[in-house]
């Protein structure tokens, strides 16, 4: 036994592991993977790079995997992980995949983004809902208003909200947020075939014709209901405007959840957790994942699929999502511990994945590539503000934008 054991650890391998998880609930979580991790034998070597979009960390890694001396995995996603493949940087994981079964537990929409030439070379971490509604109940109560279900309602809360004194939508005047308020609008108007259409295929029609028109001018609408402080505003500093009574709503995804959570508030009571305006049954998904790179080492190698496959551990999926306020991926999680905006979403999570309502974020990369996303931030950024911009050449602008950066 002693000998067993022995010849355990001289075989061990070591996982390096590239991540901007560097406070909160996500180091937190970061620390449980290193344990489950330690406790199959293998090490971690922790290769954190600070910053929230993870702008530094891909700097880092590029330097490192064209010297030749990649990381075991790095924190990518979406379109980003085809364009490591196409670089031939990543390995097959689907030995894991199959042993775990990860095609049955996973929704296709997502294994599609974690599969390159159909091989599986990354593992998704959890799930997002991007298109959610934060209300403040209490706003809503002095206003005399109603918390909206689609669009008609979110103008005539607003209206009254507005002239109670209050802000009737929190909003953080950065490219990435217009982004996220105009796909929420986006999604409601097409649908969710059109918008897939429109940010996923790139379809120049959809882009440039009439609901897309239709998207811009209710989105240039929306205008009028944020405070003139918005240019430059943090989302956290957004939902603390919720939080403190001085807005209403905030359309933004659950990683709210976590400041809410922070500030000792409950779902149902202190705060509301709807769907963004009228996309009660869709869900825009954005996922945390890694990219498992090639290397030369057995041991290593091995200690890399030990991490694949404790990823999506269950345990480890529960953890994670607690701390870091969104959902397991698995659509097999037990979800006792979640509270209701999670169960909420997890609901609509496997309702979408069958009826073709869970697309992806275009706001945050999981929809295409980057090119293509900044050349809609551009767009997007510019028309909000600018509120005499005439929204049908919006749409015009935005079709040649989409087709110069393809």
């Amino acid at each position: 036994m002693t000998f067993a054991a022995a010849s355990s650890v001289a075989n061990a391998g070591e996982v390096e592991v590239l991540h901007w998880w560097t406070s909160g609930g996500e180091a937190k979580s970061a620390a449980v993977l290193k344990q489950m991790l330690e406790q199959q034998g293998d090490s971690w070597k922790d290769f954190a790079v600070a910053g929230g979009g993870g702008e530094s960390a891909m700097t880092v890694l590029k330097t490192r995997a064209v010297s030749g001396n990649p990381p075991s995995a790095a924190q990518i996603k979406g379109h980003d992980i085809q364009e490591w493949g196409d670089l031939g940087f990543l390995t097959s994981l689907d030995d894991v995949a199959e042993a775990g079964q990860w095609d049955k537990v996973l929704p296709a929409v997502v294994t599609k983004v974690m599969k390159y030439n159909g091989d599986y070379v990354a593992v998704p971490v959890n799930v997002h809902r991007v298109n959610w509604l934060w209300a403040n109940p209490e706003v809503f109560k002095k206003a005399g208003a109603t918390v909206p279900a689609n669009m008609d309602e979110f103008f005539a809360a607003a209206e009254k909200i507005k002239a109670a004194g209050f802000v009737p939508l929190a909003h953080g005047g950065q490219p990435w947020q217009d982004a996220t308020l105009f796909e929420a609008v986006a999604l409601d108007i097409l649908g969710s075939q059109d918008y897939n259409k429109a940010f996923v295929d790139l379809d120049m029609d959809v882009l440039s014709g009439p609901k897309m028109v239709e998207t811009f001018a209710t989105f240039q609408r929306m205008h009028d209901y944020i405070d003139e402080n918005s240019p430059g505003r943090d989302w956290n500093i957004a939902t603390s405007m919720v939080i403190n009574g001085e807005a209403a709503m905030q359309i933004m995804g659950d990683w709210a959840k976590g400041e809410f959570a922070a500030a000792g508030k409950q779902p149902g009571k202190d705060y509301i957790c709807a769907p963004a305006p009228g996309t009660a049954n869709q869900f825009t998904f954005n996922i945390d994942s890694f990219a498992f790179f090639k290397l030369s080492n057995k041991d290593n190698e091995e200690a890399q699929k030990h991490l694949a496959k404790t990823i999506l551990n269950k345990d480890f999926q529960e953890v994670f999502n607690l701390n870091k306020g969104s959902i397991p991926v698995r659509l097999d999680m037990n979800m006792d511990k979640f509270d209701k905006c999670a169960l909420d979403s997890m609901a609509t999570f496997k309702a979408s994945a069958q009826t073709g309502d869970l697309v992806p974020s275009m706001a945050h990369g999981l929809a295409t590539t980057s090119y293509v996303q900044g050349a809609v931030y551009d767009v997007v950024t510019n028309f909000f503000n600018d509120t005499s911009a005439d929204p049908k050449q919006a749409a015009q602008q935005l079709a040649r934008a989409v087709k110069a950066a393809m």
